[in-house]
């Protein structure tokens, strides 16, 4: 990078002086939270986020520094919102992801419920394959239903996500279906929740290593002189 293209040491300082601020806003929503999943909260993180990137960038342009420490999620989160503070109406965003773990499951559940819908007669052959299965049941259940009865269904979770997202007016009857996720706008995201896997083995890797550090300890403590030292993979 050029001299000319290197930010200021002013521009610097005011990247540094808003992520205090960031932080600042970040502690306070915390501190002032409503419930787990606060918005407020929820805001305040991706700004800090976002004031921290910049900052970053700014330092390594002008300085060849990094900051040693990252927030986590800061390239995926959304923008700060810039929808209406007080929405005349909201739309929610759903999408869950299921595998086909059991067709066998899955074909018999539906069998059943055509069997109970033709009462035994004609009319039972979307339920003769693993597509037309998935639609009849899917027709037949809310998908909330389907979501704590997955296992029944021959179902295995995998990915979810949630946003509720903001609108100035009520969407006219119609107006959407073709394209129903096209027109999410992140900057009107509310809020959004999350569910993978992904989170999970994390959660178990932590719990795993405090309980191996914990028996290290115990271990120590009992005078093992050749105790190994345990590694904490990250």
């Amino acid at each position: 990078m050029s001299d000319a293209a290197q930010p200021t040491a002013a521009e610097v300082r005011a990247a540094a002086e808003a992520v205090k601020t960031a932080l600042d806003r970040h502690l306070a929503a915390v501190e002032r939270r409503s419930g787990e999943d606060d918005p407020a909260v929820y805001e305040a993180f991706n700004q800090l986020a976002a004031a921290a990137e910049v900052y970053d960038e700014l330092l390594y342009d002008r300085y060849d520094e990094v900051t040693p420490f990252e927030i986590p999620g800061a390239d995926d989160s959304l923008p700060p919102y810039a929808g209406p503070e007080e929405p005349n109406a909201i739309s929610v965003l759903i999408r869950r992801d299921y595998a086909v773990a059991e067709p066998q499951r899955l074909l018999a559940q539906a069998q059943r419920v055509e069997a109970v819908e033709y009462d035994g007669g004609a009319g039972e052959e979307a339920a003769a394959t693993v597509h037309g299965s998935l639609g009849v049941l899917f027709g037949e259940f809310e998908p909330d239903e389907i979501a704590s009865r997955h296992k029944e269904f021959g179902l295995e979770e995998g990915d979810s996500t949630l946003w509720v997202t903001a609108a100035d007016e009520p969407a006219e009857p119609g107006e959407w279906l073709e394209a129903p996720f096209e027109q999410a706008d992140p900057q009107r995201v509310v809020c959004r929740f999350d569910v993978s896997a992904v989170f999970d083995e994390d959660v178990s890797d932590d719990i795993d290593e405090e309980d191996d550090l914990e028996f290290g300890r115990a271990e120590a403590e009992d005078g093992d002189e050749d105790l190994e030292p345990l590694d904490a993979e990250r």
